[in-house]
């Protein structure tokens, strides 16, 4: 039994998760995958503004009404792919323009700059295909079209109709059929943008039919992710149909890459519920346990309080001021917390305690970070 194969085993077996567990998994998942996914196309949004956002329809901090918006609809179309993945139908073009529409929300206008320094301008049809070629300029700097306009409607179809085929047979993995399906896709590039939001989204749509962990490409690891994709175009060639045809032994590499996603996803599932403790808290894709437990108490009391003041803080714990702000500037440096308004302000934590009672009590805590993305 490989390393996925016995993990995947552990995992079904702790199913089903207890209520709050799965509750906190699932907020977990929606964050991460919301930040990580815009924020390796460009999104501005810090991790604690995604949260405040997603969680509470709150605005903290100067921020970008662009990338508030395209946040705000891209968690919608988190939870459109979700429904439809547990309808077990089959995959279809239209609910892939349905999906793009719902991230892209509307036409909208591009301008770029030409070498010759004067600027042009396109429109992006939200929901559609694309109507003009498009391409990447590689690391050695040569140019990596795409399926051509033309050419797209039909790699589409035979990529869905594949898809289709291959899950009915049920001859691949989940994984392997996770991975075939985003190469294939991105080699298409069916859209003038968001073809890899879109491309993340139908990995998890696949995973999650088939009862398996949805994963997150942390974009801190973007070019470890871009690395086993070029590994593939390396193998197939630059050919767009044949990247639109690849097979599975060529495309070992993203598929190897796709099965690390899934184990260090049910890992990190299995600690976050296996391991808790007051000090023990996670932020986007990490644990973090600190040693001292009066950082953990100042994030308990701004939690529970975000009004308090940095005095308040001094006089509970009964140590001076300066010790206090020190502890802050650590916190803010490492994005765990940040404070909207520094005189009568409010703290905002964007890290989370592996278990309620570590940040308030259960009651307020479940009040205060409600469930707002579900997988039962």
């Amino acid at each position: 039994m490989n390393k996925l194969k016995k993990i995947y085993q552990q995992w079904l077996s702790l199913q089903p998760f207890k209520k709050k567990d799965r509750a906190q998994l699932d907020q977990k998942f929606s964050l991460e995958f919301n930040y990580n996914s815009n924020h390796m196309e460009g999104n501005t949004l810090t991790f604690n503004q995604t949260k405040m956002l997603l969680l509470f329809d709150k605005v903290i901090e100067e921020a970008n009404m662009k990338d508030l918006e395209e946040m705000k609809a891209h968690n919608v179309g988190l939870k459109m792919m979700q429904t439809e993945a547990t309808r077990k139908t089959p995959l279809t073009g239209t609910f892939i323009r349905q999906l793009h529409q719902t991230i892209s929300r509307e036409d909208y206008t591009v301008y770029r700059q030409l070498p010759d320094g004067n600027t042009t301008s396109y429109v992006i049809h939200a929901g559609q295909y694309k109507t003009r070629p498009n391409s990447v300029i590689t690391v050695t700097g040569e140019r990596f079209e795409y399926a051509s306009p033309e050419e797209t409607p039909a790699l589409m179809a035979d990529l869905i109709q594949w898809y289709n085929e291959e899950e009915e047979k049920g001859e691949l993995s989940p994984a392997e059929l996770a991975a075939i399906f985003h190469y294939r896709y991105i080699r298409i590039h069916p859209f003038e943008d968001g073809n890899g939001r879109i491309a993340r989204l139908l990995v998890n749509f696949i995973l999650l039919r088939h009862n398996y962990p949805m994963i997150i490409v942390q974009s801190k690891f973007k070019e470890v992710y871009l690395s086993a994709l070029n590994k593939c175009d390396t193998i197939v060639g630059s050919i767009p149909s044949d990247g639109a045809h690849a097979t599975l032994p060529q495309l070992k590499p993203f598929v190897e890459y796709i099965e690390s996603l899934i184990i260090d996803e049910i890992t990190n599932d299995i600690k976050f519920i296996s391991e808790k403790a007051a000090n023990v808290w996670w932020y986007n894709g990490e644990f973090i346990t600190f040693r001292s437990d009066n950082t953990v108490k100042i994030l308990q009391m701004m939690t529970s309080n975000p009004d308090i003041t940095v005095r308040e803080l001094a006089d509970k714990l009964k140590i001076n001021k300066s010790a206090i702000q020190k502890q802050i500037k650590n916190l803010r440096e490492k994005e765990y917390i940040s404070r909207v308004g520094e005189k009568k302000g409010q703290w905002h934590v964007a890290i989370v305690c592996t278990t309620p009672k570590g940040g308030t009590s259960g009651k307020r805590w479940y009040k205060e970070h409600p469930i707002f993305i579900g997988r039962e």
